[in-house]
């Protein structure tokens, strides 16, 4: 619903004026009421004053996604890249182009964050929670730093407060700050994993107790695609071998994926005070990763994945999930040149529009597709479709009993003020403006 960023130099000095866009929710979707209460983003002000995705789009291939750029957030990689992912996707747009073609690339502070707190802490403010807890959220980070960031979790302002956290480290600590930058590719990050040496990893998979960042060892590459199997020295690696009981409640061994810009390290960059907070020792690094490099098959063939890949014949997709099955598997090159042939057609050459395409998702895509940006060019027929669509999604499968639920729940909240009140007034009337008629 809302996209914002800057573009800067490489010593993150703001180039051109900054882009702030609101996106026009479509009519099949119910968002969730609980974002926007923190967003404060309507549907109807995205209706209001947003642009088509289809729009949106077109202004992000031509001015933002320009040759060279390298796309950088704060837990982007694995929340708000995914969303771009999707919307190309279902606006018949290569998913991924954007963020690696002519010389594109992308990079998340959030990792570069946490490695910083674990091993150069020096010079920077770091949030400490109840219980002892060590949150790296943004808005923390900016508050106790005095660093501009006015209102968290609206994305114009989380831009601003991403590129101060970025400019504080770089500033604290540079050479931490450049090395991670550098290896940030997924050629830098396979040719780190191909090395028969234990390297410092920081990541979310691991607890805030030692600073979300352990010592691993490269075991061999994962039977899914692009991931290198890592194993955590928290653990030791004989022992955990050896007893069963142990295997059940303990899972040291993780992927590490090669493009999701992982925070790796050379060991040399831990000194006494890091060893210290992220809970080893060199000499119990050296005996546990000796082991593990002399065992890495058996430890490798004990190795059960947390989220088992589930296989899904494309043609089981129905309609309403088809927009949501990115993943099913790569779209051909003759599909892809069928797709950018069609986006670039206007409207009134839509409706009568003969295709055929070798991925059975995409005859659904491209009627999602029309009906989402172009509703114009559906022929009669095909808006009594589209109906049928919104009833089935919207009623029949329970989303919108959920989202007035919701509703209801929430308005019984005491502390909510007059405004999140009229928000929730603005969403009941949206939810109650996209269902069909006849679904009442």
């Amino acid at each position: 619903m809302q996209f914002a960023g800057q573009r800067t130099s490489l010593d993150l000095e703001p180039i051109g004026e900054p882009d702030d866009i609101l996106i026009k929710l479509t009519p099949d979707i119910l968002p969730e009421p609980e974002a926007i209460l923190i967003t404060g983003i309507t549907p109807q002000r995205t209706q209001l004053e947003g642009v088509s995705e289809h729009e949106f789009l077109e202004h992000f291939e031509e001015n933002i996604a320009t040759a060279d750029t390298i796309f950088i957030g704060f837990n982007t990689i694995r929340f708000d890249d995914e969303f771009m992912r999707f919307l190309h996707y279902r606006n018949l747009t290569d998913p991924y182009e954007w963020q690696w073609k002519d010389g594109r690339g992308r990079w998340d502070l959030l990792d570069v964050v946490r490695m910083t707190r674990a091993l150069r802490p020096e010079g920077i403010k770091w949030p400490v929670g109840e219980n002892g807890a060590k949150p790296n959220r943004l808005e923390l980070i900016t508050s106790l730093n005095g660093l501009e960031h006015t209102h968290a979790h609206n994305a114009m302002s989380d831009v601003i407060g991403s590129i101060e956290v970025a400019k504080l480290i770089k500033t604290m600590q540079p050479k931490l700050f450049s090395y991670l930058m550098s290896i940030r590719g997924k050629s830098s990050v396979v040719n780190l994993l191909s090395t028969r040496v234990p390297l410092v990893y920081t990541s979310g998979q691991y607890p805030a107790e030692y600073e979300k960042t352990t010592v691993i060892v490269p075991l061999g590459l994962d039977k899914e695609p692009g991931a290198t199997l890592a194993f955590d020295l928290h653990t030791d690696p004989e022992t955990w071998m050896n007893d069963e009981t142990l295997r059940e409640t303990e899972f040291p061994i993780k992927p590490v994926k090669h493009n999701k810009c992982p925070a790796l390290a050379p060991l040399s960059v831990v000194d006494g005070a890091s060893w210290s907070r992220i809970g080893l020792d060199p000499a119990t690094v050296k005996n546990r990763a000796e082991f593990a490099f002399n065992n890495a098959d058996k430890l490798i063939a004990l190795y059960v994945p947390k989220y088992p890949r589930t296989e899904q014949s494309i043609a089981e997709i129905p309609m309403e999930k088809v927009d949501g099955s990115l993943y099913a598997g790569f779209i051909s090159g003759s599909d892809k040149r069928q797709l950018d042939r069609i986006r670039k057609l206007p409207a009134t050459e839509l409706t009568d529009l003969e295709v055929t395409f070798e991925d059975l998702r995409l005859p659904g895509l491209l009627f999602l597709y029309r009906a989402r940006q172009f509703p114009k060019s559906l022929l009669a027929e095909e808006r009594e479709q589209w109906e049928k669509y919104l009833t089935h999604k919207l009623t029949e499968l329970g989303e919108f009993d959920k989202f007035m639920n919701s509703l209801e729940e929430l308005a019984k909240l005491d502390y909510l003020d007059a405004d999140k009140r009229y928000i929730l007034e603005e969403l009941a009337l949206y939810g109650q403006s996209v269902v069909p008629l006849d679904s009442f």
